[in-house]
């Protein structure tokens, strides 16, 4: 059938939910269709959160997340598959399992959600070696941020350089390329550190004063799964995924008391394959 349309680029997101509508499934389905693709989703988890943190969570079965996968990809299929909110190690395995099933070069975006921007828990402790067993010999990329990255490579990262060396680590460990993001270190300019089998990329951009940072973690690895969904390549992807997220931060809309939501609908457009 024909796509009067024109979105392109399939993305199944398998993510919890934010409930304040900034991060999670809501955050990542406003990426996928601001950059042109269509949104399918597997909810993993329900929250009470708004911009000020988590106030309750409600997990799904696993066996319910299992089929939520499958029923979406015998039908409707998908390009691309990225991953947030896992917080048990039985969601970890559920979603793994489905992930053993496809075609080994589906592009597969892993942003492994451990702690919210608000400083709130949102993965198990017993989770982590899950995560790192299960998912990272999955990830076409992993998307961590500084202190996710500690966690899993066991590394403290006070700098660039280490960004470098933990990124390199944790695509050892597993993951086929490490985009390692750099907010929460010190300083004018953002740097985010793309590790591959090409070698290192270092991503710059100035740093924008703003308390409008929920979501950003949810939202940059959304539009990376976007554009791989839709045929560019990585380190393409990753550029126009900064660039997008770079204006959703400048004209976030100043939403909430606490971390505010980012503007996802600045760059509602069709898909453009020069990003």
């Amino acid at each position: 059938m024909a796509n009067p349309t024109g979105l392109r680029g399939r993305v199944l997101i398998v993510a919890g939910s934010d409930s304040g509508g900034g991060a999670g499934i809501q955050a990542d389905i406003k990426t996928v269709t601001a950059l042109g693709g269509y949104a399918a989703t597997a909810i993993t988890a329900l929250t009470a959160q708004n911009t000020r943190g988590v106030f309750g969570v409600v997990g799904v079965e696993p066996d319910f997340i299992r089929k939520q996968m499958r029923v979406v990809l015998d039908d409707i299929g998908t390009d691309a598959l990225k991953t947030g909110m896992l917080h048990t190690e039985a969601v970890i395995a559920a979603v793994a399992d489905v992930l053993d099933e496809l075609d080994p070069t589906m592009p597969v975006v892993v942003d492994p959600v451990m702690v919210a921007t608000s400083g709130d828990v949102l993965l198990d402790p017993g989770a982590q070696s899950a995560l790192i067993r299960r998912l990272l010999p999955q990830a076409t990329v992993l998307t961590p941020n500084i202190p996710e990255a500690e966690r899993l490579s066991g590394l403290a990262i006070p700098d660039v350089g280490a960004m470098r060396e933990a990124a390199e680590r944790l695509r050892v460990m597993g993951a086929a390329a490490v985009l390692l993001k750099g907010g929460h270190l010190p300083g004018a300019t953002v740097h985010d550190v793309l590790v591959d089998a090409e070698g290192v990329t270092v991503f710059e951009s100035p740093r924008i004063e703003t308390t409008s940072t929920h979501g950003t973690g949810c939202t940059l690895a959304s539009a990376i799964a976007a554009g791989l969904a839709q045929g560019l390549e990585l380190r393409h992807a990753v550029a126009r995924a900064r660039a997008y997220l770079y204006e959703a931060i400048r004209t976030a809309p100043g939403l909430g008391g606490g971390h505010g939501p980012v503007n996802h609908v600045h760059t509602v457009r069709p898909f453009d394959p020069t990003g």
